[in-house]
Parts: structure tokens; sequence; C-alpha cells
């Protein structure tokens, strides 16, 4: 099992884990009806791609949560939506206001708001809420991952072939990491392998799902942050392991998300090698770009 980094509390926080968490639980709950009230609205901005997509209530949930979170703890704050210092220094917090917004905007119930507390590039605190769905997940790192506050059992090692897993986006640009074809390359790999595959269109969802067990494992082919950053933590205090598609152990940094129990995640990660290098993935008549460099991340610069 590779190295699982980010699994303790860090004893040198700049503010008390319980209290931070208890902030963030807060402005959460007091964002939640605006949430579900605006169920159904249109995505009005396009965003990185032609099919990623933003709404206007977007940027007022990530302002509003943003504001309590440095309110309510002194500590700044990078959003999807409004950017904010790196990512990877020191300790901050980053907030994805919807998850999943192409479902938000059609009704579709997997859809939620994440807020993760990041230090020295790893999550320590994670919060998923999932108000359609009548679900709230916190964690903390070294403690337990919470469902409606109650603590959920640890990760049960279950096989691929036992559970269904949870897949992101098979859909990108030519200058990803993992092109198209590679990631439909998985997918139709796990297909045969896994008992089934779901794809949920939320990594917070799918992350979080892991975590509580009705997952195996999810796959998350994206590096944004505050896509990963809760899910990661959650599945971490539920005794799963957390690595890239390499195999590395996540940090914020990381290119993907490769997250299961124990069992899960071996599997998952042999069927991943043995397709080689994503580089190496074409598509028909059409080359792919070089991987972007890390100064075309700007969450890892200095804001945007």
């Amino acid at each position: 099992m590779p190295d699982q980094t980010g699994t303790t509390l860090p004893t040198d926080l700049p503010v008390d884990p319980a209290e931070a968490l208890a902030a963030a639980v807060r402005a959460l709950e007091e964002v939640t009806p605006r949430f579900v009230e605006g169920v159904g609205t249109e995505g009005t901005r396009t965003k990185e791609s032609r099919t990623d997509v933003a709404t206007d209530l977007d940027l007022e949930l990530e302002r509003r949560i943003s504001d309590a979170l440095r309110d309510g703890t002194g500590l700044e704050v990078h959003g999807e939506e409004y950017g904010g210092p790196p990512v990877n220094e020191g300790t901050l917090w980053v907030v994805d206001p919807i998850d999943g917004t192409a479902n938000y905007s059609l009704g579709i119930p997997t859809t939620g708001m994440l807020v993760a507390l990041v230090h020295d590039r790893q999550p320590v605190l994670g919060l998923t809420w999932l108000p359609l769905l009548g679900l709230r997940f916190t964690s903390t790192a070294g403690g337990t991952l919470q469902e409606n506050g109650e603590d959920v059992a640890p990760l049960r090692d279950v096989s691929v072939r036992d559970v269904a897993l949870g897949l992101g986006s098979l859909n990108t640009g030519a200058r990803a990491t993992y092109p198209p074809a590679y990631r439909r390359e998985v997918f139709e790999r796990l297909t045969l392998d896994a008992a089934r595959t779901r794809k949920l269109g939320s990594t917070g969802v799918d992350m979080a799902f892991v975590g509580s067990g009705r997952l195996s494992a999810s796959i998350s082919f994206g590096n944004y942050p505050w896509d990963n950053a809760a899910g990661v933590c959650h599945v971490r205090a539920a005794g799963g392991v957390v690595t890239d598609l390499a195999g590395e152990p996540w940090a914020i940094d990381s290119p993907s998300v490769l997250a299961a129990g124990q069992k899960a995640h071996g599997e998952v990660l042999s069927i991943v090698r043995q397709l080689g290098e994503p580089g190496n993935f074409f598509e028909a008549g059409r080359r792919w770009a070089t991987p972007e460099p890390e100064t075309q991340r700007p969450w890892l610069q200095d804001g945007r």
C-alpha cells in the first residue's frame, strides 16, 4: 500500500480544527436554503471548455461561503470561481460552491457544495454537502468520517468485482494530461473487471460515496483542488487509500485521483498500469498536445 501522507492531523495548524470545522459547517448550513432554491438554474457562463458551465448562483454561493470562512477563521480562501492564494502553500480553504453544475442545472440530485481546509498541500478538514440527497459528510485528518453527524464504519476491504466504482469525466480538451482516448480505454477496461461502473457527474459525490462504502473506488482524471480535496480527506478518514493514477501519494497539486479501499485500489491501479502512459493514446487523425505545465494551473500560482 502506498505511503498515506495526510492521514494525521498536523500539530502546527494556525487554527483549532474543531472550531474551524464548526465555522465551515455554519457557512454551508447558512447557504443550503439558497442552494436548494436555485436548483434548475441554467448555466450562463462557459468556463474552461465548451462542456463546462457555471451559473450566476455559483458566484453568489462562493462569495457567501468564502466570506463566512474568512470571518470565522481568519484564513484565506481559494474558490473555483474567484480564485485566491496558491493552494500549494501554507494553510487555506478551498471551495467549490456547486460541484456537478450540469446536474444542478438539470435538476439531477447528485450535486453539492465542497469545502476543505488545506495545510502544506494536504486536506486536513473536508466537508461535502449534498442537500438534494439529504446527506452531509465531514472528516478530519486522523479522525473519522461522519455522515449526518454519525461516524461512518471503516471501509470494508471489498473488490471492484463486489461494489460499483465511480468514474470522472471522459471528455476534455487536447492539452489535458489524460486525453479522451485514454479515459475511454480506462472506462472500457474497468467495465469488464468491475461489478458495475457509475458516472454520477460529480467528483464530490463519487468520493463521499467511496468513503461511506457506497462505491468501491473513484477515479477523477481532473486536478482541480476544489473538486478533490474534501473527498480525499473523507476517504482517508474512512481508512481508504488515495493516490494519483500513477500510484503516487495524493497531494493538492496531483494530476488525478484514485481513491478506494486497499484491495480495490490495488485492483484498479494494476489495470491502469497495464494500459501504459496516457500520452501514448491518440484520437484517430488527431495529435494531442503535451500536458499543461504547472504555470498553466493558476491555482498553483498567485491566484487568478
